[in-house]
């Protein structure tokens, strides 16, 4: 008997999930992830590249049955769920599976809300479909790590495509055969390069992912096939675009042990590896005696956190993956909110003169998602701060009370009253409960 490919080990895997079977530790992540995605995208709903996206998207949707968040409009669900993964990506503020650096719920989540409105389902469903998606991303993902990244692919665009594809297939109760189908059309579709991280084409990306695994699963239930080993055949995705794949992370575990309860929250609106750097920034600023006193500042991580980081700062992009403007915010300003990684703290002088004080050293005796910042002050005294479980992470994770802080100055950036914000908040707290998804999404539009 020919072995099961790894889309059909993900097909039967996403197909005969029940959400009986779900326990209250991992119920509770997906609210978590829901509940901080919607937080994130309403926060940048007035941003200039959510009201383009909004603007391109109303021009080619059909049925408006699908809520696009914070906008008062709704679209069909392909358009609805590419605006909506837009905003919940833009501001690097999202969620993350550290040891792919994939950000799970911006293309998986707009999914579940858009297919489960459109076609009258409960809440639980949407935090079903929003779990195994998220699932399916992070399991692909660790297949093709760290290869994939390092060869210049956007791991979130990549494999949020078949995270989008699972969430998708599970709503329109597509069986395990059909499954792995779009799955394996996602192969397809998945792309988004890192190159162009700095620019309004990741937005692109991340809301393709989105769209195109609605797309694959809609072929997939109208009887398109993709081949059995789509994923890791010889001229498959994995190896297209990747190392030899390690199927072992496809089935080791699956159904037990969740790679997206491993999923993690930001308290920054920055790349989650700079975390580290803030955090220990923070701490130093306690330490010394004023800004002008510092002569140097050398930031030490691992490779990945030099590859992103190591970068000139020209725009608000470039700021929220930027070694040199998170050591600044944290040693000068002593705090890294929204406000301090948008375009006026960029042009900053102060700032700016003192990210040239900053240079990055390669460290590889610390692990992914660590930092040590070294200052050296004009007297000669040298003070050092190691990070290695910043403040979001899963050693150190954000609370629920911290979680829906961040939701309601979320929401107050989007221009949305403190009134309907606790609503919303109380609601998605409560939508594993829910029987349709209606007072939520009149809440949310």
């Amino acid at each position: 008997m020919r072995k099961r490919t790894a889309a059909e080990t993900l097909g039967e895997f996403v197909a005969d999930s029940r959400w009986e079977a779900i326990g209250p530790g991992l119920r509770l992540s997906a609210i978590r992830t829901v509940l901080n995605h919607v937080g994130c995208a309403l926060g940048t709903a007035r941003d200039p590249a959510v009201q383009t996206a909004l603007a391109v998207m109303r021009e080619i949707s059909a049925a408006p049955v699908a809520t696009v968040y914070g906008q008062g409009c709704r679209l069909d669900p392909m358009a609805a769920g590419f605006v909506n993964a837009v905003a919940g990506n833009l501001l690097d503020y999202d969620d993350t599976h550290l040891r792919t650096v994939i950000h799970p719920a911006a293309p998986v989540v707009p999914v579940a809300f858009a297919l489960a409105e459109q076609r009258g389902l409960a809440g639980a469903e949407v935090l079903h479909a929003a779990l195994l998606g998220g699932e399916v991303a992070c399991r692909i993902g660790n297949m093709v790590s760290p290869g994939h990244y390092a060869r210049g692919w956007h791991i979130t665009s990549t494999c949020g495509a078949f995270g989008a594809a699972a969430a998708a297939a599970k709503l329109l109760g597509l069986d395990a055969a059909r499954t792995a189908h779009a799955i394996g059309i996602a192969s397809s579709e998945a792309a988004g390069t890192v190159e162009n991280l700095p620019s309004a084409a990741k937005n692109v990306s991340v809301g393709n992912a989105t769209r195109h695994g609605i797309l694959a699963a809609l072929f997939a239930a109208r009887g398109y096939e993709a081949a059995p080993a789509s994923l890791e055949g010889p001229l498959g995705w994995a190896r297209a675009t990747g190392d030899e794949p390690d199927l072992s992370t496809i089935t080791e575990g699956l159904g037990s042990d969740w790679e997206i309860a491993r999923n993690t929250y930001k308290p920054y609106p920055a790349g989650i590896v700079f975390h580290a750097v803030i955090d220990a920034a923070l701490a130093l600023r306690a330490e010394i005696p004023s800004p002008e006193a510092i002569a140097r500042v050398t930031v030490a991580g691992d490779a990945l956190l030099l590859a992103r980081g190591d970068r000139e700062v020209r725009n608000e992009r470039d700021a929220r993956v930027s070694i040199h403007h998170s050591a600044a915010l944290g040693l000068l300003r002593g705090q890294a909110g929204v406000p301090d990684f948008e375009q006026p703290a960029v042009d900053d002088a102060v700032l700016a003169g003192f990210r040239a004080k900053v240079a990055a050293a390669l460290d590889e005796s610390l692990p992914r998602g660590a930092a040590r910042v070294t200052v050296e002050l004009a007297d000669g005294r040298t003070l050092t701060r190691t990070v290695t479980d910043p403040v979001g992470s899963a050693a150190n994770p954000l609370s629920d009370a911290a979680l829906d802080a961040k939701y309601r100055a979320n929401a107050a950036l989007g221009g949305i009253a403190p009134a309907r914000a606790e609503a919303q908040l109380a609601a998605l707290r409560g939508l594993a409960e829910a029987p349709t998804l209606g007072p939520l999404m009149e809440l949310l539009a």
